[in-house]
């Protein structure tokens, strides 16, 4: 069940980026849909958790679901969506696949967590392949809104990966609590913070957002990105570990790019599919070790359950 929720949420969160460019490019408030996005999701599935009284609205006024908020929702994706004003959604997902190996760097430098030297080689292979992916746009001085909106998703991308080692602490804390409704308490925080952000920002203008290519945009991030993606991200930090879920971010690029190509007239070159591989080639790398005690233990679960 681990695996397969695991390749559902490298499958949606590989398409969001390409749902999140369509409807920018539609002309949609970049926070604004943001914000209405998460917002409306959360609330949502907190309503329907309440409902079924397995949550209560009570776990709004925690402070420990604000914070989550701030960092997984409203920094990370303030950042996505503005940037790929600027940025295609494939190059969008590659840039987020540095995801884990942010998470070993905060791990081993600030948690002071034992590291290995194949990690450490991981990890200078994934960074390689970072500047090797920025390089070809880093000459030309047309393209400087282009650098500006890669450096913001590193940035949003370390706050992700920040506030998913502390929603593991959350999710401990509140161990009596569905992951689910604790995820989405954090969107609706996160969702109300980036729509306080647009009111200060930017100028929205209803009936351009009622295009078919900005609702169904919407309608996708918010039932499939949100609410099924993030509820199945939250479940899989639960079940294993803050590391294991965030390693969509290396399965998700290939995809992402695809799907890009595919279905949006996306252009690549070979520098940025070589900038790809190295990239997942240093997080798997890097993580190798992790990747291989979970198979291990999956084995060791499902020999245990025939016997």
């Amino acid at each position: 069940m681990i695996i397969f929720n695991y390749l559902v949420v490298c499958l949606i969160f590989a398409t969001t980026f390409l749902a999140i460019k369509i409807g920018v490019d539609a002309s949609a408030p970049p926070f604004f849909s943001a914000g209405v996005r998460f917002f409306v999701a959360g609330l949502i599935l907190l309503c329907w958790m309440a409902g079924r009284r397995k949550a209560s609205f009570s776990m709004l006024f925690r402070k420990e679901m604000f914070f989550t908020g701030l960092g997984m929702t409203f920094a990370t994706f303030s950042t996505l969506y503005w940037a790929e004003q600027y940025v295609s959604s494939g190059i969008a997902a590659v840039l987020s696949a540095t995801g884990p190996i942010m998470i070993l760097f905060i791990q081993t430098f600030v948690m002071r967590q034992k590291t290995t030297p194949t990690t450490i080689l991981g990890c200078i292979i994934g960074f390689c392949g970072v500047v090797l992916l920025l390089l070809p746009n880093l000459t030309v001085t047309s393209n400087l809104w282009w650098l500006i909106g890669s450096m913001a998703i590193l940035i949003g991308e370390f706050c992700y990966c920040s506030s998913a080692l502390y929603s593991k602490r959350v999710i401990q804390r509140f161990s009596q609590e569905s992951p689910i409704a604790l995820n989405a308490a954090q969107m609706i925080y996160g969702g109300l913070l980036l729509l306080v952000l647009s009111s200060f920002t930017e100028h929205v203008h209803i009936m351009s957002l009622l295009t078919i290519k900005v609702t169904g945009s919407l309608l996708y991030l918010i039932v499939i990105g949100s609410m099924v993606g993030h509820s199945l991200f939250y479940w899989l930090v639960a079940k294993t570990n803050p590391f294991f879920p965030s390693t969509w971010l290396y399965i998700s690029p290939p995809i992402a790019v695809i799907v890009g190509m595919l279905f949006y007239r996306e252009t690549t070159t070979w520098v940025t599919a070589a900038g790809v591989l190295t990239i997942i080639a240093g997080t798997v790398i890097a993580n190798w070790n992790s990747l291989k005690e979970l198979t291990l233990n999956s084995k060791t679960r499902t020999n245990s359950s025939k016997v």
